[in-house]
């Protein structure tokens, strides 16, 4: 048992990428659409490739959807909508005429017997006015010429034109009036009937939805059958709108008829094979070429988390309208794997997600071809992220191939520019102004993934932050030769393609250590006075090795990336405090060694290797007196070959060549420091 825990413990990285690769392979078959894939691939305004298509069952033609919101649209067009007749309103519209008759017409014109004649001719008004009814202000009529009325449980179709609508009542009211010569009372007779005639016929919401819905339901989506062995395409025949339609009437029949019960589970299992096979390329990539990375368990998740990212992404996109897939920015993938690992990995990782989402989008041929072109592009256009005008001018890059790709897969499917589809073009734009988010994505990133940017060692590498303000207040010396060892540093790793910024940042960094004890170390003594003086040599060698402890400890206390830790930890490596081991021997036969060795690591990237050799390097050079370019080349070859012979570079992937490059640029850049003036006249 307890063998087995030991071997558990011991490969547990190894476990846990195995447990990462089975839970990313079964989300994304998850993710993908509940069918299966039609076999056969076909554009519009493109030749039939296969052989001559037979129908392999009976299928239904499906229409359009432009077709069937053509007759959704003509059925609103002559739907005609329910109104509802209320017989009580006459009754009450009558009681309040009595009530405010004698109200309207008084005074000494109206004797009794015209105010027996006016009220006779007022109820013969009222009763013409409510004769077919009086219609409620509304919309729902604009412009059609008939109704259903709804009277006593029974429903009969209405002319508009036979209502009273209850708006113009005013101008029938004069008409009725003029016929009946009692133009001389119209004031009267307005001020009456405008007060009290109410409508009595209302639209009922309710039964016109209803009858609305029930017709809107009616509508077929197919029109027509065909009918099994009935040939649908000829080989070369090009694919156009009738056998367009049929195609894809066929190719939802069968998805929806091969997801069965009898089938799910061995299409769920070729999908399960198909995606196992890309997320397996990628874990072989990582371990070939990037083993860094893939020993690296953060590292590993933070690249399957993307990719998981942006299919869930892709996937939710496509069941709400396929019609928006264009607008998930895929391109953030390939941006925010350069800006932590390489542009070979982003692009690769890129390429392996698009062939994953080929079974999920439509038209995949062309979603392919596309997204890999601009993920090329995306990958070849942008540097220096942390510069924003790069970022604008990389998006208005990726948006242009976009538009550029779709108007010229438009022209193969249409063979003109008509029909463009705008909407397209602006999903396109909408894109792009998505991927502009990818700076705040990154700033996330690193604070849940604990991973360096471009952008945050830029803020590192400002002299005015905190702790290199620290640095220049209590150890100016320091200060002044992590300064110069930087600028040795950069131009070696410009000069072999390493990490430029990431190399300044450690180097501006990396003697931080000795804030704690500044005084005992020869760059910031301003005296003759010398601490060591006063301490034995293996005292003096701790303080000195423990500058490193210090430095890492303030390092995390103020909260530096591991990035940059890495750089404080190695950049003496393994090497001995040659000087106090020496002195140590003097007084003592039996000295032991790791009492003056740096507990290391060794240097085990390009970038810690170029740091290591910098600094012993521009440490050194204080020591020459009367420096040539002979002494100088002399000297940085002498510093170098002893690292190489202590074996402080085994770890570091960085070649003879690279070393020799490195080797010249120092020499170069003292050169240019110790160079030799002209001796001035007194």
């Amino acid at each position: 048992m307890s063998n087995f825990l030991d071997k558990l413990f011991k490969n547990q990285s190894l476990l846990f990428k195995y447990f990462l690769y089975l839970v990313s392979v079964v989300c994304i078959v998850l993710f993908f659409p509940q069918g299966g894939k039609f076999k056969y691939e076909f554009q519009k305004g493109k030749p039939w490739q296969y052989e001559n298509l037979y129908a392999p069952f009976d299928f239904s033609i499906q229409k359009s959807s432009d077709d069937i919101a053509k007759e959704k649209t003509e059925l609103l067009n002559n739907q005609i909508d329910y109104f509802r007749f209320d017989s009580s309103v006459k009754d009450v519209v009558s009681e309040e005429y009595d009530q405010k008759f004698t109200t309207v017409f008084t005074g000494e014109r109206f004797s009794a017997s015209a105010l027996e004649a006016l009220d006779s001719s007022g109820k013969d008004i009222l009763k013409q006015l409510y004769k077919n009814g009086v219609l409620a202000k509304t919309g729902k009529r604009a412009g059609k010429e008939e109704i259903y009325l709804v009277k006593d449980n029974q429903a009969e179709s209405v002319s508009i034109h036979s209502l009273i609508q209850i708006q113009n009542l005013r101008s029938v009211l004069q008409q009725i009036l003029q016929k009946k010569d009692l133009a001389i009372y119209a004031q009267e007779f307005q001020d009456l009937f405008l007060d009290i005639v109410k409508p009595n016929i209302t639209y009922d919401k309710n039964l016109s939805e209803k009858a609305l819905n029930d017709a809107l339901s009616g509508i077929s989506h197919t029109r027509g059958t065909v009918d099994e062995g009935k040939l649908i395409i000829a080989k070369g025949e090009v694919v156009e709108a009738e056998n367009l339609n049929i195609l894809n009437s066929l190719k939802t029949e069968y998805e929806s008829e091969l997801w069965t019960a009898n089938n799910y589970y061995f299409i769920l299992f070729g999908y399960t094979i198909l995606v196992a096979l890309v997320l397996m390329m990628l874990f072989l990539f990582l371990k070939k070429y990037r083993k860094d990375t893939f020993e690296n368990n953060t590292k590993v998740t933070f690249i399957f988390f993307n990719i998981l990212f942006m299919v869930f992404v892709t996937t939710m996109v496509v069941k709400y309208d396929e019609a928006f897939v264009f607008v998930v920015p895929i391109c953030i993938l390939p941006l925010v794997l350069k800006t932590f690992f390489d542009a070979r990995l982003g692009l690769f990782v890129h390429v392996l997600t698009v062939l994953i989402l080929g079974f999920v989008v439509p038209n995949s041929f062309e979603y392919i071809f596309l997204q890999i072109i601009v993920g090329i592009v995306t990958i070849l256009t942008v540097s220096e992220l942390y510069k924003r005008a790069n970022l604008f001018i990389s998006v208005g890059q990726i948006t242009l191939i976009y538009v550029v790709g779709y108007l010229a897969f438009h022209i193969i499917h249409e063979g003109n520019l008509d029909n463009i589809q705008w909407f397209t073009l602006g999903l396109f734009f909408l894109n792009g102004m998505i991927t502009l988010f990818v700076q705040p994505l990154i700033y996330v990133y690193e604070k849940v993934f604990g991973l360096v940017s471009d952008v945050s060692l830029l803020e590192l590498s400002d002299t005015n932050s905190k702790l290199l303000k620290e640095l220049s207040n209590k150890a100016p010396g320091t200060f002044h030769h992590s300064l110069q060892v930087a600028n040795l540093a950069e131009a070696a790793a410009n000069e072999i393609g390493a990490n430029a910024m990431l190399v300044r940042v450690g180097a501006l960094y990396h003697d931080i250590g000795k804030m704690n004890h500044p005084t005992y170390f020869t760059e910031n003594q301003i005296t003759n006075v010398n601490p060591h003086d006063e301490l034995s040599p293996k005292d003096s060698g701790r303080i000195i090795i423990n500058h490193v402890i210090d430095g890492i400890e303030l390092a995390r206390k103020n909260k530096l990336p591991d990035r940059v830790i890495d750089f404080i930890r190695c950049h003496h490596g393994t090497t001995f405090v040659y000087y106090f081991f020496k002195k140590q021997q003097e007084l003592e036969e039996e000295v032991d060694e790791s009492d003056f060795r740096y507990p290391g690591p060794i240097p085990f990237s390009k970038e810690t290797a170029i740091l290591m050799m910098a600094d012993s390097v521009e440490a050194a050079s204080k020591s020459l007196k009367n420096p040539t370019s002979s002494i100088i080349e002399e000297f940085v070859d002498k510093i170098v070959a002893g690292q190489m012979s202590a074996g402080q570079f085994l770890n570091a992937n960085i070649t003879f060549k690279e070393i020799e490059a490195i080797k010249k640029i120092f020499k170069q850049k003292l050169i240019n420091i110790y160079h030799l003036r002209v001796e001035y006249p007194e």
